[in-house]
């Protein structure tokens, strides 16, 4: 048996805390010497340890643990149980880092105001192009709705390309339209240039028509950080008589997997105002 000092070095915890379980049912010692009132441990119960301090770093709390303890769940119960509250936890940090990403956004597109240079705006006309592409719906056009439709469509599309035998394809456009819901959503359509002739099952190819004219940016780094350059192409267009009309595509030039190094050119419909 261990002493409780023991014990808590061996399980990588606090005295104080090994007390506290004991004094609310959580994890009580195997023996109490009844005179000096001392706690000791056996090492059995280093697994019902490690198991209240993993389900307490998952977010539990101990009224829960203990709760999930009583249940008596077997190993393979516990170890779904774990994994599921770690996607959910490791969900909740990746939309936290979204959400950074577009505050740092926000932040440069402010500390940037009437210092970024238009003059790299170049207006031209858009080809039409044949694509491959597929489509769903996001909740707005909001970053944070687009980029966790976007990605995986890209994902499913190449994937589809490649399970057909489909080559050369590429570089990837992503163009967007109004839903048609009312309530701000809109319809992403993922899309990549492919050879005359390709058919994909559950992929839709076709021609994607051309732009007459638009104004056009080079925007270098990571989508995450498109605003700047976004608000830059926007007061180009306003202040040179000039009126959207329509999202702008995004043609993926270079996309390394630091996306970082990412090239990605935006083009805007643009008409007389």
């Amino acid at each position: 048996m261990f002493t409780i000092g023991d014990f808590a070095r061996h399980g990588r915890v606090s005295v104080r805390m090994l007390r506290h379980y004991d004094a609310i049912g959580l994890l009580r010692p195997a023996h109490v010497d009844p005179h000096s009132g001392y706690r000791f441990y056996t090492a059995d119960q280093l697994a019902l340890l490690n198991r209240v301090i993993a389900l307490k770093d998952l977010g539990f709390t101990l009224e829960q643990v203990g709760a999930i303890l009583r249940e008596e769940l077997g190993a393979e119960e516990l170890r779904g149980m774990l994994r599921l509250r770690r996607a959910e936890l490791e969900a909740a940090l990746e939309a936290a880092r979204a959400r950074l990403a577009q505050v740092g956004a926000r932040l440069r597109a402010i500390e940037s105001e009437g210092r970024m240079s238009t003059q790299d705006v170049v207006v031209k006309k858009v080809p039409a192009v044949r694509v491959a592409e597929l489509s769903a719906v996001a909740a707005s056009y909001g970053p944070e709705d687009i980029t966790p439709v976007i990605g995986p469509l890209y994902e499913e599309l190449c994937r589809r390309l490649e399970d057909a035998g489909v080559t050369g394809f590429g570089p990837g456009i992503a163009y967007y339209e109004d839903a048609g819901k009312g309530d701000g959503s809109v319809l992403v359509h993922a899309a990549m240039t492919v050879p005359e002739g390709t058919a994909v099952e559950g992929v839709e190819v076709l021609v994607l028509p051309g732009i007459e004219e638009a104004a056009t940016v080079v925007h270098r780094g990571s989508m995450d950080e498109i605003l700047p350059t976004a608000q830059t192409l926007a007061t180009w267009i306003d202040t040179n008589g000039h009126a959207s009309a329509g999202y702008a595509r995004e043609l993926y030039l270079e996309c390394p997997e630091d996306r970082a190094g990412w090239v990605t050119e935006l083009q805007e419909p643009i008409v007389r105002a």
